[in-house]
């Protein structure tokens, strides 16, 4: 086993998740776990554009705000803003002011809006099967050929800033795939804890 960190509290995990107080929240309580539901969806799709060229750091510190920007990621509400609303939110500090993922966003609100089969079971479909653990940091990909297909079938029917790099982080912070190390002491979706 190689690139886990021992943090203060005694426990192992992934190194990246061991580098600020934030990462280790996110690592342990969120990253890997399975989320469902469209809006919940929706929300990760759209941090992991906004975060296209910049540290994940930088998103998760300014989600609280995203959230409240985008009227809590709620694809109804993201779906029907206008110039007014894209024009708040270039005036506002406290998220990435990107012109062109904002209007991605409510781009991707209004495609997702159509989905007969919602955003969640669409992205879903394209969870490979489970496979072990990777034993270090080399072995997690960048892309593969699933998210491939998921950046694939999203760009089809209109989706913006979800290439296959993008679609394999989402896949990673939504449980679709778990790139937890071996020996991470983050327990893995489906398992049975005995004790």
């Amino acid at each position: 086993m190689t690139d886990l960190v021992i943090g203060a509290d005694g426990l192992p995990r992934c190194a990246w998740g061991a580098g600020t107080t934030d990462y280790a929240v996110y690592h342990d309580e969120e990253w890997g776990r399975p989320v469902c539901g469209d809006d919940a969806l929706y929300e990760r799709m759209t941090l992991e554009a906004f975060q296209s060229g910049l540290s994940w750091l930088t998103i998760l510190r300014k989600r609280p705000a995203f959230r409240r920007a985008f009227d809590d990621f709620r694809i109804s509400a993201v779906a029907g803003y206008g110039e007014a609303e894209v024009d708040r939110l270039l005036a506002d500090a406290g998220i990435v002011r990107n012109r062109a993922k904002i209007e991605a966003a409510i781009a991707n609100a209004r495609v997702a809006q159509e989905l007969p089969e919602g955003l969640s079971e669409l992205l879903w479909s394209f969870a490979p099967p489970t496979r072990s653990r990777p034993a270090s940091h080399a072995e997690v990909p960048a892309l593969t050929d699933a998210s491939t297909a998921m950046a694939k079938a999203l760009k089809r029917r209109g989706f913006r800033f979800v290439g296959p790099t993008t679609a394999y982080a989402l896949m990673q912070a939504t449980g679709m795939v778990d790139d937890h190390l071996a020996g991470c002491h983050v327990v893995p979706p489906g398992a049975t804890v005995m004790g």
